[in-house]
């Protein structure tokens, strides 16, 4: 799965206008051409030169926006890029169709082989935290440290609230919820999706649920957007009945590099049971556990999951600057 190829890169920045990816303040939207892919790039410059580079990698239904709370916690430390990976955010579908886990961290792979970027600081939440265990894997010199924000990683006994989730794998599930849910509004869809993923969907301001309707809106326009969560979702399913060398919890116990784990008492996607487990099969891991929090604790409790990661650098050799982070 390493990547050999490095290709002139397309990059172009992409201004806000009516209509597109919101973009932050203090934040570059980039559109960085591979051949066959085309990945859009949230990034946040750092406040120092010569900082090493950290990528941040989306869940499933998500997208680079995901990691904007927490970059700027972060950005006196580490150089701040967050990926959409293909299908995702404002990155098109990849041409060969390609969702499952091994072809997302294909992306990932691809994109720091022709950046010449690592190694990084690899973060991730959800399914991007399958995807990045695999890229930890299989080529750990792209590897400073691994940090999983509830990671979708195999369990035996599913969470009865994770499974409509999985249900998206079955073909003609996705196209049947389209119809059976056509008459949703962007708020009643975007409402149902705070109330998986946030431990308490009350912290959410007014700003953020409002921008966060018009993100629904923008994406429930794109002609492939059931396709990609249907078949991204297909790709977990798959990656989770692999056996050997290839099954996600082997390659766990193959990561490396230096590993946080974080998990929320309150995520309905991913059981809070995992913890320990998880913690027993990456070799050189800590734990935090974040009781009140949900499936996105970086979007939750983002000075927490800062504050945990700024040790993580500092115990590993990494941390470059120091500031001080509140609790939450």
């Amino acid at each position: 799965m390493s990547s050999t190829e490095l290709p002139n890169l397309l990059a172009s920045a992409v201004a806000p206008k009516p209509g597109a990816v919101a973009v932050a303040e203090g934040e570059r939207l980039d559109s960085v051409g591979l051949p066959g892919l085309t990945l859009s790039v949230r990034s946040r410059p750092s406040t120092r030169t010569g900082l090493p580079p950290a990528l941040f990698v989306h869940g499933l239904g998500g997208s680079s926006q995901n990691w904007s709370a927490l970059m700027p916690l972060l950005e006196d430390i580490v150089d701040c890029e967050a990926l959409d990976l293909p299908g995702f955010g404002d990155s098109p579908p990849p041409d060969d169709g390609d969702y499952s886990i091994t072809g997302h961290a294909r992306a990932v792979i691809r994109y720091l082989d022709a950046r010449a970027r690592g190694p990084v600081h690899l973060v991730a939440n959800s399914m991007g935290g399958a995807v990045t265990t695999r890229v930890a894997a299989v080529r750990p010199d792209l590897v400073r440290t691994l940090t999983l924000v509830s990671p979708a990683l195999p369990e035996l006994r599913v969470q009865r609230t994770a499974l409509p989730t999985g249900l998206l794998a079955v073909p003609g599930v996705a196209s049947l919820f389209t119809r059976l849910t056509k008459d949703w509004t962007a708020e009643q869809r975007v409402r149902g999706v705070m109330g998986l993923c946030y431990g308490d969907p009350g912290r959410v301001t007014p700003e953020g649920f409002s921008a966060a309707v018009r993100e629904m809106e923008r994406r429930l326009q794109l002609p492939y957007f059931w396709d990609a969560m249907a078949r991204s979702a297909r790709g977990i399913v798959n990656a989770y009945t692999l056996g050997g060398q290839h099954g996600l919890w082997r390659q766990a116990e193959r990561v490396l590099a230096p590993t946080l784990l974080v998990y929320g008492g309150r995520d309905l996607l991913v059981s809070y049971r995992m913890a320990h487990r998880a913690a027993a099969a990456f070799r050189d891991s800590r734990l935090l556990t974040l009781p009140e929090a949900g499936h996105v604790a970086m979007m939750e409790y983002p000075e927490s999951v800062a504050t945990a990661f700024r040790e993580l650098l500092a115990d590993a050799g990494e941390l470059a600057g120091r500031r001080t982070v509140s609790g939450s």
